[in-house]
């Protein structure tokens, strides 16, 4: 730690970031779609695109999905108790939100959700092989820091491996978690070892908590980074791409855990490698 605190210190006096002019938008309030449901029948959402990501924000609302296999199709379940809202993004990065209440007696069970009805889109690649920096805000004037920083943690001859994981040949790499600053910095490797060559899609970073009781299910929090240092969007055959996420910090409970997803555009190659909460817990 005294190691990175020292760094940290000699990067800051390296450069004066000019004054950041900050804009601000008005927003626009969105009026969002009801969807019932109750405990007696399954509400069946169908989405334009395979569901990559279904979120709850209460315990009385249960979304399931194949989480092994991609589909359209997602179920709704209710208990009584206060209305909620239920987050839904699609392999494609297209986000859906509504509201979502209870209803002892349901009208309808069945959803065919448009294209139309999508709210906004995650942050896509860039169709460039390699990216050096993306970041959430371009002008942030801390994004020099957080280059020079990854710079510094792909550059240590001392990396290992924390956890990995492997599927038909792709093996993605968890080699170090760095805390600095009020960042962690994940340190991620791409191998591949198959015949052919890997288009990324996307890697995402997820809090997962599973919930108790008959009716188990897990809900996932993405947390979307604020900063990706020479992300690639193609590993070619034989090769290996080493690369940097940046987030902002966070802890977890021990009843949940992090979820890193590789996802390969057009196949099936998708690497998912969990992490309990010792690792996010206890970075570097």
């Amino acid at each position: 730690m005294k190691t990175y605190a020292l760094l940290s210190i000699f990067i800051v006096l390296s450069f004066f970031p000019s004054r950041l002019l900050a804009q601000s938008n008005e927003g626009k309030i969105q009026n969002l779609d009801t969807i019932y449901a109750n405990d007696t029948k399954n509400v069946a959402l169908f989405f334009p695109n395979p569901i990559r990501q279904g979120i709850t924000g209460s315990d009385n609302f249960i979304f399931t999905f194949n989480r092994e296999k991609e589909q359209h199709l997602g179920l709704l379940q209710a208990k009584p108790g206060k209305d909620s809202n239920l987050l839904v993004i699609n392999s494609n990065g297209a986000i859906f939100s509504y509201i979502v209440k209870y209803r002892p007696q349901l009208t309808k069970v069945n959803y065919f959700i448009s294209k139309t009805s999508s709210i906004g889109n995650e942050t896509g690649f860039t169709d460039k092989k390699l990216v050096k920096g993306s970041v959430s805000k371009p002008t942030d004037p801390k994004c020099k820091y957080y280059a020079r920083f990854s710079s510094y943690l792909l550059n240590n001859k001392r990396h290992h491996t924390l956890r990995r994981q492997r599927k038909n040949g792709i093996v993605l790499s968890l080699e170090n978690i760095v805390f600095n600053e009020e960042e962690l910095y994940f340190v991620l490797q791409v191998k591949n070892k198959s015949t052919l060559d890997f288009d990324l899609n996307f890697l995402s970073i997820s809090v997962e908590t599973r919930q108790k009781g008959k009716k188990k299910s897990a809900q996932r929090l993405i947390k979307t980074p604020i900063y990706k240092y020479y992300m690639p969007s193609k590993i070619e055959e034989g090769a290996t791409k080493r690369f940097v996420y940046v987030l902002p910090k966070f802890s977890i409970s021990n009843d949940r855990r992090v979820i890193l997803e590789l996802n390969e555009k057009n196949g099936e190659r998708n690497v998912k490698l969990k992490l309990s909460h010792r690792y996010i817990n206890n970075p570097n």
